[in-house]
C-alpha cells in the first residue's frame, strides 16, 4: 500500500502552498519542495491540473518533453486517489477527511441517495439532482477556497463543465473561461495572465488524458499520442508566457493503472456477499464502501476475506478514519456514514463493481482510486516565466 504523505508531501500540501501564495491562511502544512515564498513573488500563479497524469507514467512516456525537463518532484494524491476526492481538495484546501467527498459515487444521507457529485446526477438513472429539488448547498458545505485568495481568480475548465453545478459552488465568486480543445486551453490561460496587470491566481483544469486512460487504458498508444499533445500545450504556455512574471504549477489529481479483465469482478457473482448489502457500493472501483444490513459486518468481512482475499484487502472502515487514510482535521460530520460498513480496498489491478437497473454494463479499462503507486504518486512540474 501506498498511502498520502499529508505531512508536506501530497497534493493536500501543493494546494496549501498555492493558497498561501496568495494569502491565504492555511489548515495544513505547505509543501515542502515548493514552499509559497517560491510562488508569493509571482504576480501570475498558474495552477494547471491534468486530470489521471501519474507521475511513474510522466517520467516514463514523458522522457525528453517539457514537462519532463520541468520535473521538479513527485507528489502523492489523496485518498481515495480519485478526482471526486482530489479536486475537491483542490478547490477547498481540505483533506477527504474534511470535505467529506469519498469516491465518484458517495451516500448523501440528507438526501437518501447515492450520487456522482462532479455530474451531480443520481447513481443509477443519471437523474440530474437538481431535477429532484437538489441543490449544491444541500450536500456541499465546505467554501471555496479561491474566494479566500487576496486576488483576482480565474477558473479555466472545458466548456461542457465550466458552468456545472458542481464547479459554480467550489468555483466560488472566480471568474471563468470556458474552452473546447487543448490549444484553446492554452490561449485561454495566456489570455487570462495577460488580461491585466493585478496578481492573479489562474486553475486551468484538463480532463482530456483522463477521459482516454479510462476507455483505452493508460497503456495505450491513444494515451501516450494524449500525453504529447499536452506535452505540446505545456511547451507552448513556456513560450507565451514568457517574460509575464508567471509562475506556472503543473500537477494531477491521480495516476492510472490498467484492468486486465480476469480482474474485473461483479459483486452479482457473489450472491452471499450482495444479499448482505443494504444498498449498492459507493467509492470507487478500486475502493468500494459497503453499507451492510444490520448484524452482518462480521460475516461479511468472514466471507469476503475468503471469497475475495486474492483481490482485496477486506477493512472495517473505520479502520481508515481512525489510520487517516482520508487525512488530517476534523472529520466531515457525515464522513463514518458514507464509507459504510466495511472498505474493499482492491490489490494489484482489480476491480469490483455492482450494477442497478439503468445502469450501462460497461468496464472501462483504465481505473484508479486504490493505494498502488501507480495510481497515488502524481508530478510537480514548476517553471518561473
Amino acid at each position: 500500500m501506498y498511502l498520502p504523505d499529508y505531512n508536506g508531501g501530497s497534493l493536500l500540501n501543493l494546494i496549501a502552498s498555492l493558497a498561501a501564495a496568495r494569502g491565504v491562511r492555511t489548515r495544513h502544512p505547505t509543501l515542502s519542495a515548493l514552499p509559497p515564498d517560491r510562488l508569493a513573488r509571482a504576480r501570475n500563479l498558474v495552477f494547471f491540473l491534468v486530470d489521471g497524469l501519474g507521475y511513474n507514467y510522466l517520467a516514463d512516456m514523458g522522457r525528453g518533453g517539457a514537462l519532463c525537463e520541468h520535473l521538479t518532484g513527485k507528489l502523492t494524491s489523496v485518498f481515495p486517489s480519485t478526482t471526486a476526492s482530489a479536486i475537491t481538495t483542490s478547490f477547498t484546501g481540505l483533506s477527504p477527511h474534511e470535505h467529506g467527498l469519498t469516491g465518484w459515487f458517495t451516500w448523501f444521507s440528507a438526501v437518501d441517495t447515492i450520487a456522482a457529485p462532479l455530474p451531480f446526477q443520481r447513481r443509477g438513472d443519471d437523474k440530474p439532482l437538481t431535477d429532484l429539488g437538489i441543490r449544491p448547498e444541500d450536500l456541499f458545505d465546505t467554501p471555496s477556497l479561491l474566494d479566500a485568495m487576496a486576488c483576482r481568480r480565474i477558473v479555466v475548465s472545458q466548456r461542457r463543465i465550466v458552468d456545472s453545478d458542481y464547479s459554480r459552488y467550489f468555483g466560488g465568486g472566480s471568474q471563468r473561461h470556458s474552452y473546447d480543445h487543448l490549444t484553446e486551453l492554452v490561449d485561454e490561460v495566456v489570455a487570462a495572465v495577460r488580461s491585466g496587470s493585478e496578481r492573479k491566481y489562474i486553475y486551468a483544469y484538463y480532463p482530456g488524458f483522463d477521459s482516454i486512460a479510462h476507455k483505452h487504458g493508460v497503456g495505450s498508444p491513444q494515451a501516450a499520442q494524449r500525453l504529447q499533445a499536452i506535452d505540446a500545450a505545456f511547451a507552448e504556455l513556456l513560450r507565451r508566457l514568457s517574460g509575464t512574471d508567471t509562475a506556472l504549477v503543473v500537477s494531477a489529481d491521480h495516476g492510472f493503472i490498467d484492468t486486465p479483465a480476469a480482474e474485473a469482478l461483479e459483486v452479482e457473482g457473489y450472491p452471499e456477499l450482495a444479499a448482505m448489502l443494504a444498498r449498492p457500493l459507493s467509492g470507487e472501483p478500486r475502493v468500494a464502501f459497503c453499507h451492510l444490513r444490520g448484524g452482518t459486518q462480521g460475516a461479511f468481512m468472514v466471507r469476503a476475506r475468503a471469497m475475495l482475499g486474492e483481490y482485496a484487502d477486506v477493512l472495517p472502515s473505520s479502520q481508515l478514519i481512525e489510520q487517516r487514510w482520508f487525512g488530517p482535521g476534523v472529520a466531515h460530520p457525515c464522513l463514518a456514514e458514507r464509507v459504510g460498513d466495511v472498505a474493499l480496498v482492491m490489490k494489484r489491478h482489480a476491480i469490483i463493481k455492482d450494477h442497478l437497473p439503468g445502469e450501462k454494463r460497461h468496464t472501462l479499462i483504465g481505473n484508479h482510486g486504490g493505494v498502488t503507486e501507480d495510481e497515488m504518486l502524481i508530478p510537480l512540474v514548476y517553471a518561473r516565466l
